[in-house]
C-alpha cells in the first residue's frame, strides 16, 4: 500500500488515495504507531464521491473512526490538487458530518494554505464534570464531532495528559470527547491545548480550534466575525466565528514523505 504522510500544524495522518480496506481500523493502529510504525496520528482514506468532489474517511491512532478532522480536511486538498486529482481551488469534501467547502490558496502552482467553511457550531450550557473529589467547568461544543472546552488562566500549565483521558472517556460522553485547555491572551487570540479523541495529546486540532473559537464568542471573551488566532503546539490557525455561528478556518497544509508498506 503506497501512503503520503502529510502535517497540518503538526497533526500528522497518513493518507491514501483509493478504497477503505475492511481492516482500516486494525491498519491505523498498526501504521501510527510511532515506534513499531510509520507514526501518525490516524490514517485518512481518500475517495470519488457521489454528492462532492471527494470523499474522506478518519481513522484515529486507536482505529476509532472520527466524524471530521479540520487539519486533516485542509491535507485532503492539499494532495489532491498537488498530485492532480483536480485543478479546482474550490472543493467539496463528503465527511461523516456533511460536505465541507474548501478554498484552496496557491503559490507556484503548489496549495500553501486552506479556508474551510466547517459549518455550524452547536454550543451547549457550561456543564459541571466529576472527576474525582473535584468538579471540572467546561463547555460543550459539537462542530461536526463533539468537544469539552475548559478555559484556564496558564495554559501551560495545564494537566492535559491527566485530565485529558478522563474527561475524554468520562460517563458524561458515551461517545467520548475531544478535550480542549484554552487561555484567552486578547479578544482576538487565544492558546490552545488539546487531548483528541481516539490520538490523545496532539500538535493541533482544526475542529478543536472552531470549537475553543464558538465557546470564546458565546462568552464574550472574543467577537464574532473578526478572525481569531489560536496559537497551538504546532502554530497558528485562523477561525472567524459568524453572528450565526458559522466557522471559517485558515490555515496551512504540508506534505512530509511518501513511503509503501506491505500490508
Amino acid at each position: 500500500m503506497l501512503f503520503t504522510k502529510m502535517q497540518g500544524l503538526g497533526n500528522d495522518y497518513l493518507y491514501v488515495y483509493g478504497d477503505v480496506p475492511e481492516d482500516a481500523a486494525h491498519l491505523s493502529e498498526k501504521l501510527s504507531d510511532r515506534h513499531f510504525g510509520a507514526g501518525s496520528d490516524g490514517m485518512i482514506y481518500i475517495s470519488p464521491s457521489g454528492s462532492a468532489d471527494f470523499k474522506m474517511r478518519i481513522f484515529n491512532a486507536d482505529g476509532s473512526e472520527a466524524k471530521m478532522c479540520g487539519n486533516g480536511i485542509r491535507c485532503v486538498g492539499k494532495y489532491v490538487y498537488d498530485k492532480g486529482y483536480t485543478d479546482k481551488t474550490r472543493l467539496t469534501i463528503e465527511t461523516m458530518s456533511g460536505i465541507k467547502t474548501l478554498e484552496l490558496d496557491i503559490r507556484c502552482g503548489k496549495v500553501r494554505s486552506v479556508t474551510v467553511d466547517m459549518g455550524s457550531a452547536d454550543v451547549g450550557s457550561d456543564m459541571e464534570v466529576p472527576i474525582g473529589e473535584d468538579k471540572v467547568i467546561c463547555t460543550p461544543v459539537n462542530v461536526g464531532n463533539p468537544h469539552a472546552v475548559i478555559f484556564i488562566t496558564d495554559t501551560e500549565k495545564a494537566p492535559v495528559a491527566v485530565l485529558g483521558p478522563q474527561i475524554e472517556k468520562h460517563s458524561l460522553f458515551p461517545d467520548g470527547v475531544n478535550v480542549e485547555f484554552v487561555q484567552v491572551i486578547s479578544d482576538r487570540k487565544f492558546r490552545m491545548r488539546v487531548w483528541e479523541r481516539g490520538s490523545g495529546i496532539t500538535m493541533a486540532c482544526g475542529t478543536g480550534a472552531c470549537a475553543s473559537a464558538a465557546a470564546a464568542v458565546r462568552k464574550s471573551f472574543c467577537r464574532s466575525g473578526e478572525p481569531i488566532t489560536v496559537v497551538l503546539d504546532g502554530g497558528e490557525l485562523k477561525i472567524t466565528v459568524a453572528s450565526d455561528n458559522c466557522i471559517s478556518m485558515c490555515g496551512p497544509a504540508e506534505f512530509v514523505y511518501e513511503g509503501e508498506v506491505s500490508v
